[in-house]
């Protein structure tokens, strides 16, 4: 399920951004306006009330591509930094609770006893999703509300900004969860990862920066976009 689930919000969503990236010139800005804050409001109010960690990242996809889809019209270029960055944390979240064998908050809990710096990892980069500065995930967002800020869509903006606290509230609350269960001390003298040596677990630390602490090259993207 998990793999399924990954094919699902990453690979999957490059189709439909793509066939936006070509028909967003010949589309009204009213209606992907629209559609972009019914998008981030659905994703944001569906998540509160799911354990399941599947269903959660589900609704922040629909999230996420309300972000996509009120920016396609106005900065093209953004809206495909937003979904690399999107799918580059997804990819690397996902891989970490396929090999940690994760699904609910419950089971992220129990797995802090067993490996304390995947579960770190793990917490991280949903925070990094959630777009809570000084992560990567704050970054297209920053880069968004600043776009419609300057085409004087500043309604917009807030709006905007604010469905994005219901996500982070989610994310926020599965931290909050899982760190006032977790047990207090390992049982293991060292920390380790408890996962075997494999080519795609080794990738999972540099990935896990990448989706976490890019922040410091925004100005890069900004050359990049513009």
């Amino acid at each position: 399920p998990l793999s399924s689930g990954m094919i699902l919000l990453t690979w999957q969503k490059i189709a439909p951004t793509s066939l936006l990236y070509q028909i967003s010139p010949t589309l009204n800005m009213k209606i992907l306006i629209i559609l972009g804050l019914t998008s981030t409001m659905l994703g944001g109010w569906g998540g509160l009330n799911q354990t399941h960690l599947r269903k959660i990242l589900a609704y922040s996809s629909i999230a996420h591509m309300g972000w996509m889809t009120i920016i396609a019209l106005i900065n093209p270029s953004l809206m495909l930094l937003n979904l690399l960055i999107y799918i580059i944390a997804t990819l690397t979240l996902f891989l970490m609770l396929n090999f940690a064998s994760v699904t609910k908050i419950k089971s992220l809990t129990n797995l802090w006893n067993k490996s304390t710096p995947m579960t770190m990892a793990i917490l991280l980069t949903l925070l990094s999703l959630g777009g809570l500065p000084p992560l990567t995930g704050f970054m297209p967002k920053w880069l968004i509300l600043q776009e419609l800020v300057s085409n004087n869509n500043i309604t917009i903006a807030i709006l905007m900004a604010m469905s994005a606290l219901l996500s982070l509230f989610f994310y926020m609350r599965i931290i909050y969860t899982s760190t006032l269960t977790m047990f207090p001390t390992t049982n293991n003298s060292k920390l380790q990862w408890s996962h075997p040596q494999t080519k795609t677990i080794n990738i999972i630390p540099t990935l896990t920066i990448i989706s976490s602490l890019f922040l410091p090259l925004t100005p890069m993207f900004i050359s990049l976009t513009h």
